[in-house]
């Protein structure tokens, strides 16, 4: 096994309190989020790292030359749209990085954790094979997470092993 990435415990508060504060967020933010189908998100134009600036001088223009506002363009609204679009940005941008910490982290303590159970697993079919008391009973509950699906040629197997 090799080492240990996540060794530190993230106390049950601090997890408990950051749900919270999530929780929090989701409630603050729920007046003013929309939801949109997937057939919606694909015919929208997007707004990203490289129109942003586009809009924004396209804003301050409008705002400086009322003159060249088409009479259909609302700069109020325009103005709405901008500053929202730009503090979700933002927003999204710092809970995507959360996210990815998050989902890392999770990724490496979750197998570490499922390493440790093959190594264990491991150590108890051997066990059991050499009829050291209690070791079957534990195999027996154990290979039962691992149901037969016939073995193919090369396929892994729940010790880790290709079947050859």
């Amino acid at each position: 096994m090799k080492d240990n990435q996540h060794t530190q415990t993230i106390p049950s508060t601090v997890l408990t309190q950051a749900q919270t504060k999530i929780d929090e967020a989701r409630t603050l933010l729920a007046p003013y989020l929309l939801a949109l189908t997937p057939a919606e998100r694909q015919g929208l134009p997007k707004m990203g790292e490289k129109t942003i600036g586009f809009v924004e001088k396209a804003y301050d223009f409008a705002r400086q030359n009322p003159n060249l506002v088409p009479p259909y363009l609302e700069i109020d609204a325009f103005g709405v749209d901008f500053a929202d679009a730009h503090g979700l940005w933002t927003l999204l941008n710092s809970v995507q990085q959360l996210e990815e910490g998050i989902d890392d982290t999770e990724m490496i303590a979750g197998s570490e954790a499922y390493q440790a159970a093959l190594v264990f697993y491991k150590s108890v079919k051997m066990a059991a094979a050499q009829d050291v008391p209690g070791a079957k009973a534990v195999y027996e509950e154990l290979k039962t997470r691992f149901p037969k699906t016939g073995r193919r040629r090369g396929a892994s197997q729940p010790d880790g092993s290709n079947q050859d």
